[in-house]
């Protein structure tokens, strides 16, 4: 083990990240012995290794349940992996769990930015290219990018911050699972009930 890198430290990681031993440290020396660091470094591995993975077929999954405290507000949410064994794992369940009280919470309305109606973009793109009349062609081109990328954050479940976690959006949630249980990890659908 390296001089600079301590046990505790990679246990720390390993804790906030669920990822193995191996790529902690090896995250943690990379990163010169900076835990933050290292957390960025293997959530930047965890969005290349989602992409290699991206073509794999799902054969497995698990459904995730919230009921709210008062019984008025519920989600359901459909997660998939390649195989059951890591659907039956019990921190995948629990990733569906949060996932689904996530949506609960955030009422999201599309699941990716590709699941937009072309008429609900159009529609907010002539809002925002309205609102930035008067500018520069290149100027309103940044401006309408900006604001449909802001207006579309909150209705869109992989873009929005995780409630448990604002650091992290639902997407990297799911990257980072690709990169803990190895294999290719989705959330195919998900609903929101209120009484």
């Amino acid at each position: 083990m390296s001089k600079n890198i301590s046990v505790d430290s990679i246990k720390e990681l390993r804790d906030k990240t669920g990822v193995s031993v191996m790529q902690c440290k090896k995250a943690l020396e990379e990163a010169l012995g900076d835990s933050e660091k290292a957390l960025i470094i293997l959530r930047k591995k965890s969005g290349e290794i989602a992409a290699k993975k991206g073509d794999r077929e799902l054969g497995s999954g698990a459904i995730g349940s919230y009921l709210h405290s008062n019984g008025t507000i519920g989600a359901m949410v459909v997660l998939q992996s390649e195989t059951d064994f890591v659907s039956k794992n019990e921190d995948f369940r629990k990733l569906a769990y949060d996932i689904a009280m996530h949506v609960a919470a955030s009422n999201p309305e599309y699941l990716s930015l590709d699941d937009i109606p072309e008429g609900d973009m159009k529609k907010a793109r002539e809002v925002f290219e309205k609102e930035s009349e008067g500018k520069s062609v290149e100027m309103r081109e940044k401006i309408v990018a900006g604001k449909l990328d802001s207006y579309f954050k909150d209705k869109v479940l992989l873009e929005q911050s995780f409630i448990k976690n604002p650091d992290v959006t639902i997407k990297v949630l799911i990257s980072e699972a690709v990169q803990r249980f190895g294999e290719r990890v989705v959330i195919s659908t998900f609903t929101r009930l209120k009484a």
